[in-house]
């Protein structure tokens, strides 16, 4: 995970954008990644053309010195330069520990680069007539009927303009008996659900919008959303290597790390999920993502027309100036692009179409709060294969200091019960108003201090604890030990003042 650089050009035009449409209390602290809207300025970081350095190292060397700072175990790449596939290449290994290393072929969980994917497919059944961009959700999906989301219109659930929020699109929908039908369940139960904004009117970055465009792929097409993806985009595209989320676990891929405090641990399993196939859940190597990028900038109509697919590259609307059909967009410099955030998984996938050129990177290492960030390792490779400018992430000092000071706060409750029971006689001698202040006000802040973490904190993160800890379940088991220890410490020393008071009478 990385932030958009505040002062860059690229994140001033950005911001601009987000102001006009009326997203301007989107730029929070630069400096705590914790307290922002982080899922959505994660998104928008991906192509930041900084001021400053001019980068005069291979790509090649520039991994190689990066790579051991980012925590990565493999990293792969593939450039498109004047439309042609110029580089391919891959470092490091598939798991931690193993002695497999990654290819060119190897294939990683690209996460919301997926989101070009679902975008691809919707245009292509409007192309054949089947769907009609503006035309509300609920024509096509009876489930939507009647709800209160029943009137939006499919360019606006393709552009973010839907309404529907970013924590709404990350609560965790966990279904442990996955089948073919899982996504249709998955919709049908949350057509219901109320959107956070009028449609058409904000935007704002939302999972469920393409988990409902896929759920629309299916009823359309009468199709599986895997086949379809598999059948009409990956097949003609050449992606021999590349497949979509089928609930299954595949050896064959990298495997996912997550951070652990300093270090990454590997997940267990490379498990793939049927409900984030739309949204993030295509499974691809940097071989095929290049013939991918290919495609988007031939300027041919073959898998979908060139109009169409300049269509996707394009603002949505009035409402949407930075984004378009599952990209986002800079367009004074004419960059399309897509950061992709998966559990154990870190890509980006940039494009200047007017000159044919495009970069992917691919990590099995998804970024920490503190240590083990593959922004700069990513970035680095994008600015070189690209000729952009770049100055590195900056430092990072201010943000360990506060990783450091949340991961000591309960081991600091705990030791302060142990400093309670040798201090109890104190406590049990505290008296009158002040005493009772003294005894009762830490129960108080530290409840308050676990209503912010577990109710105030997911809505300005935009996501739930169980999706928090899935990315990071360093910094997930912390912020929850903190509220926990904190009241068991208030609770305790009340107890062993209270105790004490009744045994002396």
């Amino acid at each position: 995970m990385c932030l958009l650089k505040k002062n860059s050009p690229f994140a001033v035009a950005i911001l601009e954008a987000m102001n006009k449409a009326g997203l301007g209390m989107l730029e929070r602290d630069h400096g705590n990644k914790v307290v922002q809207r982080t899922l959505v300025l994660f998104a928008l970081s991906f192509a930041t053309a900084l001021q400053a350095s001019i980068l005069t190292d291979s790509i090649e060397d520039f991994i190689a010195s990066e790579m051991p700072a980012s925590g990565v175990p493999g990293v792969a790449y593939a450039i498109v330069a004047d439309g042609e596939i110029k580089t391919v290449n891959a470092r490091g290994l598939v798991r931690m520990g193993s002695e497999e290393t990654i290819t060119p072929d190897t294939a990683f969980i690209i996460g919301s680069v997926s989101k070009s994917f679902t975008a691809l497919a919707v245009m292509q059944l409007v192309e054949a007539g089947k769907l009609d961009l503006d035309t509300e959700i609920s024509r096509y999906l009876p489930a939507f009927a009647g709800q209160p989301a029943a009137a939006i219109t499919i360019r606006q659930l393709l552009s973010h303009t839907s309404g529907f929020s970013t924590y709404q699109g990350n609560r965790s929908h966990k279904d442990d008996n996955q089948s073919k039908d899982s996504l249709a369940r998955l919709i049908d139960q949350q057509a219901e659900v109320t959107p956070a904004y009028p449609p058409g009117v904000r935007w704002e970055y939302s999972n469920f919008n393409y988990q409902i465009l896929g759920r629309l792929i299916e009823v359309v097409s009468g199709q599986t959303f895997k086949f379809y993806i598999e059948t009409n985009i990956m097949e003609p595209v050449g992606m021999m290597h590349s497949f979509v989320a089928d609930g299954e676990i595949h050896d064959e891929i990298a495997t996912g790390h997550r951070p652990w405090f300093v270090t990454k641990r590997p997940l267990d399993v490379n498990w793939t999920d049927i409900l984030t196939a739309p949204q993030g859940g295509i499974i691809a190597s940097a071989s095929d993502l290049a013939l991918y990028m290919q495609m988007m900038m031939n300027g041919k109509d073959d898998v979908l027309s060139a109009a169409g697919k300049a269509t996707m590259m394009s603002p949505a609307s009035e409402a949407s100036p930075f984004y378009g059909f599952g990209w986002y967009l800079d367009t004074g410099k004419g960059i399309v692009a897509h950061e992709g955030n998966s559990p154990g998984y870190d890509s980006i996938a940039t494009m200047v179409p007017s000159e044919k050129k495009g970069v992917v990177v691919l990590t099995n290492a998804s970024s920490g709060m503190a240590f083990g960030s593959t922004a700069q390792l990513r970035h680095g490779i994008e600015a070189r294969a690209l000729g952009l400018d770049y100055d590195g992430e900056g430092p990072s000092w201010s943000i360990r200091i506060l990783f450091f000071s949340l991961v000591l706060l309960p081991p600091f409750f705990l030791l302060s019960m142990i400093w309670a029971w040798f201090h109890r006689d104190e406590l049990r001698a505290k008296t009158g108003a002040f005493g009772m202040f003294s005894l009762w006000f830490p129960l108080f802040t530290t409840l308050a201090s676990a209503w912010v973490v577990f109710s105030l904190m997911p809505r300005l993160l935009g996501a739930s604890f169980a999706t928090l800890n899935l990315f990071g379940p360093d910094i997930g088991l912390t912020l929850i030990a903190i509220p926990v220890t904190g009241v068991l410490w208030a609770v305790f020393r009340l107890g062993v003042a209270y105790t004490g008071k009744s045994l002396a009478v």
